[in-house]
């Protein structure tokens, strides 16, 4: 039985006030809240097995050396890759994306070639490709959206051609809640020779991930959204490609061997790992995929769905309101705007009452571009959220509607 008010003890910080108000968090698609269980799993390490690992013979390194690779395996099989050496930890998303357009671009790219986005693209999945289109003369290129905020996929064929070399899609937007059909693209843009890197920061919270299911080549994702410490993400990368690809940074852990005439670089994934890892991060990732997968991620979403439908159908008795993103598959993500109340006053006000949401162009202003709008106020679910809240958030917007 998924016991909700049980869970929500796991979280001390939701029991705080602010402004004299009972705190409501509905900003998960930004972070999410920590569990006690990894908080104290990550001052247990600093407490006593804190030593930097890999290099070290003493007790202290090996042991938290065990962990920083336990923890890689423990990835592997959240998202059943097929192997711990096709997993690159990395600060987050952002961090993982970067990677992947720094060194696939050096490997496989040239003047002249293309790369597929969309148009609800977090910045994270538009700007690294845009750097490389200044320094490397490639073109990047958008898949179209319609006005439920799906992705026009009769236009994929249209948008694929002898010159796109990779297309890197979000799983789900952050804006729009839609979740894209992910595994057919891939099947489309592997029919074409072309590999696919998913943006999985906001998937990877709320649903089951299997990559070789999938069968994408590339998956990034956060440990921040999903109940982990900040600082710390991954990169999957199939080893067929992550073999080919260059290093992306230089120093100490990701080498083999150096000599004034040449180096030569470690094996795989610490090829990609340059420099001292955060492992008590890893760590702490690594219990918070214990916490999520003991809740089940089965359970996990199910529970954000009904809480985004419940959403939905509340927020439709006001007055006024404009919904962004009401795709058929959607998830854990509800944008809107109240009549001509600006995104930033409505949260500004929402706050007052406790009611933490987000507003603004949330790093996708091509897609706010598409939509007409400068923002929205987005509110976006976790496994802690409660209908009484979804109420309280309702109500909230009721009252600041009335001010105005």
């Amino acid at each position: 039985m998924y016991d909700v008010n049980k869970i929500r003890e796991d979280f001390p910080i939701l029991s705080r006030k602010v402004y004299d108000k009972p705190l409501v968090y509905l900003d998960n698609a930004a972070t999410t809240q920590k569990p006690l269980c990894v908080l104290d799993a990550m001052r247990e390490e600093y407490l006593n097995v804190n030593a930097n690992v890999h290099r070290g013979v003493h007790y202290l390194s090996q042991q938290a050396t065990d962990l920083h690779e336990a923890a890689r395996e423990k990835v592997r099989r959240f998202i059943n890759a097929a192997k711990t050496s096709e997993i690159v930890f990395t600060r987050g998303t952002t961090e993982s994306i970067n990677l992947v357009a720094q060194t696939f671009c050096e490997a496989f790219m040239s003047e002249g070639d293309e790369v597929l986005v969309t148009d609800m693209e977090h910045h994270s999945n538009i700007v690294p490709w845009q750097l490389q289109a200044q320094k490397r003369g490639i073109t990047v290129r958008h898949l179209p959206i319609n006005d439920r905020g799906e992705l026009e996929l009769s236009a994929l064929e249209a948008h694929l051609s002898p010159r796109t070399k990779l297309v890197s899609i979000t799983h789900v937007s952050n804006v729009l809640g839609t979740v894209n059909p992910v595994k057919d693209i891939i099947k489309t843009a592997h029919e074409h020779g072309i590999p696919v890197l998913i943006d999985g920061a906001q998937s990877a919270p709320h649903t089951k991930i299997d990559v070789q299911e999938l069968g994408c080549d590339f998956f990034a994702f956060s440990g921040h959204k999903m109940y982990g410490p900040t600082g710390i993400g991954v990169l999957y990368g199939k080893e067929e490609w992550l073999e080919k690809m260059p290093p992306y940074q230089g120093g100490g852990e990701m080498i083999d061997k150096v000599s004034w005439e040449k180096t030569t670089f470690e094996q795989l994934p610490l090829k990609f790992e340059a420099g001292t890892p955060d492992y008590v991060a890893t760590h702490g990732l690594a219990t918070a995929i214990d916490y999520m997968e003991t809740l089940g991620m089965e359970n996990i979403q199910a529970h954000e769905q009904e809480l985004t439908r419940y959403c939905m159908e509340q927020l439709a008795t006001i007055p006024d309101i404009r919904f962004f993103g009401q795709a058929r598959e959607k998830d854990a993500v509800v944008s809107f705007l109240v009549g001509d109340i600006h995104h930033l006053d409505l949260g500004t006000l929402l706050d007052r009452l406790g009611i933490a949401v987000r507003t603004g162009h949330h790093c996708a202003h091509p897609l706010m571009t598409r939509l007409g709008v400068t923002g929205t106020v987005r509110a976006s679910f976790a496994l802690y959220n409660t209908r009484d809240e979804v109420d309280a958030l309702v109500e909230g917007i009721r009252r600041v509607s009335k001010m105005f």
